[in-house]
This record gives structure tokens, sequence and C-alpha cells, in this order.
């Protein structure tokens, strides 16, 4: 028997966000799953080192490299529309367990039990991280974009950093004050 799994995971490439928006540089789900798993990392690295917390960076970066994998089947909804009403994000979730559950099928049985936490994401100590990561990886695509004199993505910008604030998530908050000002620097500046 063929398992897909894997190749199914390495056609996340495909999957183009933020759709409804004119960007000046595409995003697709592989390259934002990426993002997502360095700052899921680095929250839960700020969580242990700086806030003294017990949490496993290398298990909130696993976490966040699959948090976007049922969009391989779903494909990916855009923010506005998937939380319009509490019937549509109800109808969603239904659907992104199918897909979850079609995933997990695609793996033989002796690995099923390794990636269901992935998939599902399930592992309530890291799930926090990878929520703010996500929210975090959007607030610096709004930030880029702005920078490359997009102002379509302002009030993205402005509705994501408030919503990444309301999270009261300190490894978050700590993130934005000390180490997001480097991304509106040239790499000139950076050097």
């Amino acid at each position: 028997m063929a398992y897909n799994f894997f190749a199914y995971i390495f056609r996340m490439r495909y999957i183009a966000r933020w759709a409804l928006m004119r960007n000046t540089r595409s995003e697709n789900v592989e390259e934002h799953s990426y993002e997502v798993a360095v700052l899921a990392h680095a929250l839960a690295a700020i969580g242990r080192e700086v806030f003294h917390k017990d949490v496993d960076p290398d298990r909130a970066a696993a976490a966040a490299l699959f948090h976007d994998a049922p969009e391989i089947i779903t494909g990916d909804m855009p923010t506005p529309i998937k939380y319009y009403n509490p019937e549509l994000k109800n109808a969603y979730k239904a659907v992104e367990a199918v897909a979850q559950d079609k995933l997990l099928s695609m793996l033989p049985r002796e690995l099923s039990a390794v990636y269901e936490p992935l998939i599902r994401e399930s592992d309530e100590t890291v799930r926090p991280y990878v929520k703010a990561a996500d929210k975090l990886a959007a607030y610096l695509k709004c930030r880029e974009e702005q920078k490359a004199g997009n102002t379509e993505f302002n009030r993205a910008a402005h509705e994501t950093l408030a919503a990444l604030r309301a999270m009261g998530m300190e490894e978050a908050d700590w993130f934005l004050d000390n180490l997001a000002g480097a991304f509106l620097l040239t790499l000139d500046d950076l050097g």
C-alpha cells in the first residue's frame, strides 16, 4: 500500500495565502509554516529563558510546521471569511476535521501516533505558542507589505497587531517590543 502523507505535505507550496489581497510578494502555506515554526520556537524559547516557563521550543516548532497542513485539502480560507459568523466558523472547523482525518489516514499505522497531535493541534502546552506565532507571522507579512508601499495591508496590520496584543501573551509582547522592529530595517541597516 502506498502512503501519501508526505507527498501531500510537500504540496503546501502550491496553496497561496492572502488570496483576497494585492501582494507585492506572494506567499504560500509552506513558507508560512516555516516562518510560524521559527516564530513558535522563538516564542517558546522566550517563555522558557526569559519568563522561566516549562515549555519545549522544539515541540512548539514541530507543531507549527504542521499547523496549516489541512489547507492542502481545504485551501486557505481568508480570515475575514472564516470567522465571519459562528455558523461559518463551525462549518469550517468541521471541514478542517475531515481534512485532518484524511491526512492521518495517509500514514502507516506505526506513524499515526507521532503525527496525530501535530495535525490536530492537540498539544495544549504548545498550542498557544503556535497560535501566537501564526498571528505574529501574519503581522510581519503586513509590515513587509507596508514597507514595500502597499497600503492595502494597513488595516490588516492594525487589526492583526491588536489581536496579537489582545492575546495577553507576555512572550509575544516581549518579541514585539524587543525583536519585531528589526523587520522594518533594510539589509544595509541590519548589517
